[in-house]
């Protein structure tokens, strides 16, 4: 006859075992909630209202937004900038990153030095870089100017900060010389997972270089390319410090973005309004600008749709 020994059970911490998977994501839900849900809320609430941030609330309806839309000319050419810098990154740092990729993938005992030298940028923080592009232009002594001058292209220095067209030249040149690099290592992770049977089916085709880019390369790196594409999107719509360092707007708030605009309102730094902080009408300002987003992740997303079929 076999003596069984029973079995003593462990008693269960909780008996539901659902609860340790709450307690584990409770924080991230708690940050969620308090950095994320609680400021949209407090943003839209504010919007209806007339708040400096110190006197009592006044509502006022709508009349927020309608001011964005009647009276504030300065906003939509600060949207109109935002657009043009993001359309600026778009057309020029992701072709420029792409070609890099390529470069440096094919073969060479310098791709370790061309990796490193092309990806320095991205590390180096946004308010030198603005320092190191105020200096290479600076009308005088700047390295730009003494360059053509000494080429004879240019006999009186250029007052890059001085008009709107060129300020917004430099920020856009310093935006893709900072941001060409993740950019380029995005590529770049994209084009080794490519398999080589590929390329050397296209050789024995008698692909020259062209047709083994346009026909195998950039299909390939489709999903990557919808990835950086959204990237260059948000870095161009976010993009506040390099403008502050290197034009803080100016002349004239010409080169103000959405951001920078929206920042002088809620803050009250060199405010194009009057006295106080204006919160009410900078969050107003904030739900337009959250809405014109939204249309262009839309469009975005459809065109992402697209491109799917063609890969």
């Amino acid at each position: 006859m076999e003596l069984k020994t029973p079995i003593k059970k462990r008693k269960k911490i909780f008996k539901d075992d659902t609860v340790p998977v709450y307690i584990m994501i409770a924080p991230m839900l708690i940050g969620f909630i308090l950095f994320t849900l609680y400021p949209i809320f407090w943003i839209l609430r504010y919007s209806l209202f007339n708040y400096d941030g110190f006197s009592k609330p006044v509502f006022v309806g709508v009349y927020n937004f309608i001011r964005v839309f009647t009276r504030d000319p300065n906003y939509w050419q600060s949207i109109g900038n935002s657009l043009m810098l993001t359309l600026s990154l778009v057309v020029i740092q992701v072709p420029l990153g792409l070609m890099l990729a390529v470069f440096i993938n094919s073969k060479s005992r310098l791709n370790s030095f061309f990796r490193t030298a092309y990806f320095m940028p991205t590390i180096i923080s946004t308010a030198i870089i603005g320092i190191i592009f105020s200096i290479i232009f600076s009308s005088y002594g700047g390295i730009i100017n003494n360059m053509m001058i000494n080429l004879g292209i240019i006999n009186v220095p250029i007052d890059w900060f001085a008009e709107k067209w060129h300020s917004l030249s430099v920020i856009t040149m310093a935006a893709v010389w900072s941001g060409v690099g993740i950019t380029m290592v995005y590529f770049l992770m994209g084009s080794q997972s490519i398999p080589q049977e590929l390329y050397e089916c296209a050789d024995i085709d008698g692909a020259n270089a062209i047709q083994k880019f346009t026909k195998i390369t950039i299909p390939m790196l489709g999903p990557i390319l919808q990835i950086v594409l959204m990237l260059a999107i948000i870095d161009g719509m976010k993009m506040t410090d390099l403008v502050l360092v290197l034009t803080n707007g100016m002349p004239g708030g010409k080169t103000e973005v959405v951001m920078t605009y929206m920042y002088k309102f809620f803050f009250n730094t060199d405010n194009p309004g009057a006295g106080a902080a204006q919160f009410g009408y900078a969050s107003a300002m904030s739900v337009i600008t959250a809405i014109i987003v939204g249309i262009i992740t839309l469009l975005y997303l459809n065109l992402s749709k697209k491109m799917k079929k063609i890969y």
